[in-house]
């Protein structure tokens, strides 16, 4: 039997839930959970927001811990390994996507809290290209929010190819945000980072910021405009869009993370005169993750977190619902 904490309906708190997993997959992995992070999207699944959530809900995809076993089919891992997993649990392995190296855009992927039990529990199981080893380098107490959080940042660096000389914005300055701070500046780029909140201007130039402009002043925006390369957004809210888009210089990308749940108004010649783009991506695939661990070891890319025991679970949910969490909260099983 696998113990975990699981909610039987939107809005309930976290209970004591223990459930058998049956044999495991030929393909599947088993984990014993180390550390498990905390992400928004736990609550959006024990809520039902996204209407997508099965009950019992049992959340958590930032893990991180130790194989105990492994399915026949299971290959280049082995039983003591310490490992991460993120969002994904599983994928085809035989569409085009995943054939093309994007498993996390299989149309038939298994998301690790979608339908499945996640990781706030002693054990989870994914799908063995998912379970991402976890550099010796990286602090495993610290390195659960990696791979959601930090993978959904870091993905754009590596998927538009993004130089060292180039500016990037980051809107938000938040979980996500201060982890995309951190990677842009460790990748080599001049960063500037857009808050609505002025008392985090100094966190944001520890985080590795060297500019700070107010997102709701409008001054402030223009005073940017034409500038950035590559502009991050990691908040869910609407956001003077037209002021956004124009800080883009030159085929200038304005790229979207965070789920924004309205529609983001575009100036077709506005992005046509300096062939601009606007896009968005998920999570990242197996050799994404892989590739961003190691440079978060190479370059000590690692969140500022809060610790829970998992007994206090939670108030640990509360802490993030609140809006008080700084910035990314990690269980300790």
């Amino acid at each position: 039997m696998i113990k975990a904490w699981a909610v039987s309906a939107p809005k309930e708190k976290l209970v004591p839930y223990e459930y058998d997993p049956g044999e495991l997959g030929p393909e599947e992995v088993e984990i014993a959970v180390e550390h498990c992070g905390i992400c928004h999207s736990d609550l959006s699944m024990m809520h039902n927001e996204w209407g997508i959530s099965s009950y019992p809900v049992v959340p958590g995809h930032e893990v991180i811990g130790k194989i105990t076993n492994m399915g026949p089919l299971a290959k280049g891992l082995s039983v003591g390994q310490r490992v991460g997993v993120g969002w994904m649990a599983g994928s085809c392995m035989h569409c085009n996507p995943c054939i093309g190296g994007d498993q996390n855009l299989c149309p038939t992927g298994e998301g690790t809290i979608v339908g499945r039990h996640g990781g706030f529990a002693d054990r989870v199981r994914v799908q063995w290209p998912w379970a991402i080893p976890l550099p010796a380098g990286l602090d495993p107490a610290e390195a659960g929010p990696l791979m959601c959080g930090g993978v959904t940042v870091y993905t754009p660096f590596e998927q538009f190819e993004i130089m060292s000389r180039d500016r990037v914005g980051v809107v938000g300055i938040g979980g996500l945000g201060h982890l995309a701070v951190k990677f842009a500046n460790a990748w080599g780029c001049e960063v500037t980072a857009f808050t609505s909140t002025d008392s985090k201007a100094d966190e944001a130039r520890a985080f590795g910021a060297h500019n700070v402009v107010n997102s709701r002043d409008d001054a402030a925006l223009a005073s940017v405009a034409n500038s950035l390369d590559l502009l991050i957004v990691t908040v869910n809210v609407p956001l003077n869009w037209r002021a956004m888009i124009n800080t883009l210089g030159p085929k200038g990308r304005l790229h979207v993370v965070g789920a924004v749940l309205k529609p983001i108004p575009v100036i077709a010649m506005e992005l046509i005169m300096q062939q601009r783009s606007v896009s968005g991506s998920p999570n990242g695939s197996p050799i994404t993750m892989r590739n961003m661990v190691d440079f978060a070891a190479r370059h000590n890319v690692l969140p500022k977190t809060e610790h829970f025991p998992i007994a206090k679970v939670n108030e640990a949910m509360a802490h993030l619902e609140a809006g008080k969490a700084r910035y990314r909260i990690v269980l300790d099983m």
